[in-house]
């Protein structure tokens, strides 16, 4: 993973002092390269030890090589990928910055929410949507929109699925959970108690838990038996709002689109019930 996009991923799970060395890294990373490891320290006021530390958690030998590591990433246009060199145009007015501005932070967000999500953490939640018996589907306000429209597509696959919108409903629901259910959380920030305890209501029953929120330190993460994270930075925090919704749209596509090629059963169930919608529609 990037150097820029781990520390930004991990930054909410830092102490004071290391996320005031990573918000100089993230808004600095252009000019790190003219900083030694005092310079930094004394930038921020904190001791040269501070910043050998902070290198040396993210698996460097020291200040000297997160920086190379950086210089690169910067080079490479941030994610470690080649910068795409600007256009030969005349100088863009606030419209088209703006414009660009936001194309440009979606698909950085997106990177990182993919980076966030590996194979590895993706194929067994893939695994136990696939087998479940039945998949219980729960989010409030914003995510509830998100937890709707991702349970009509499993609903599509033929799988059942169970939604609800209110957590008094949804833990009325809970009774026909049985072992070897799924329930997927949507919380963006996963502080809401009340799903929490939905989801410790349901692991006593038997079912596996999946949450989807921020990459933040979240008690609903936290207890989740398997955990898919979105990353969605900006200092904008109407833009972070958008970041949020565009990353975990790209994460529920890319697990539909799993699910699908995971059995093909599932894709003939879709065309079948895509085509009986169409028929219905059109009657």
């Amino acid at each position: 993973m990037p150097p820029l996009v781990r520390i930004r991923s991990e930054r909410d799970q830092m102490s004071a002092i290391e996320r005031r060395i990573a918000d100089f890294i993230l808004e600095n990373a252009v000019l790190l390269r003219d900083y030694s490891s005092q310079q930094l320290a004394n930038a921020l006021g904190i001791s040269q030890s501070s910043v050998v530390k902070f290198s040396q958690k993210f698996g460097f030998k020291g200040y000297p090589d997160l920086k190379y590591s950086i210089g690169e990433a910067v080079a490479r246009g941030g994610n470690g990928h080649p910068a795409i060199a600007p256009e030969a145009t005349a100088p863009a007015d606030d419209y088209t910055r703006l414009q660009e501005d936001l194309r440009r932070s979606k698909a950085a967000a997106e990177e990182e929410t993919r980076l966030l999500n590996p194979r590895e953490r993706i194929e067994p939640i893939v695994q136990l949507l696939d087998a479940a018996g039945k998949v219980f589907v729960c989010g409030l306000g914003d995510d509830g929109l998100f937890a709707r429209e991702f349970a009509m597509r499993l609903s599509l696959l033929g799988i059942l699925t169970v939604h609800h919108a209110d957590a008094i409903l949804m833990m009325a629901n809970l009774s026909a959970a049985r072992s070897g259910d799924v329930l997927i959380v949507f919380s963006e920030f996963g502080q809401l108690p009340e799903l929490s305890q939905l989801s410790r209501q349901f692991q006593a029953g038997g079912g596996k838990v999946v949450s989807i929120t921020r990459h933040t330190a979240n008690p609903l993460r936290a207890h989740a038996d398997a955990a898919l994270a979105i990353s969605a930075h900006d200092p904008a925090p109407y833009v972070a709002q958008l970041l949020y919704r565009s990353s975990l749209q790209y994460l529920l596509d890319f697990l539909f689109v799993l699910l699908c090629r995971a059995n093909p059963e599932r894709q003939s169930r879709l065309s079948i019930n895509l085509e009986r919608i169409q028929h219905l529609l059109e009657s």
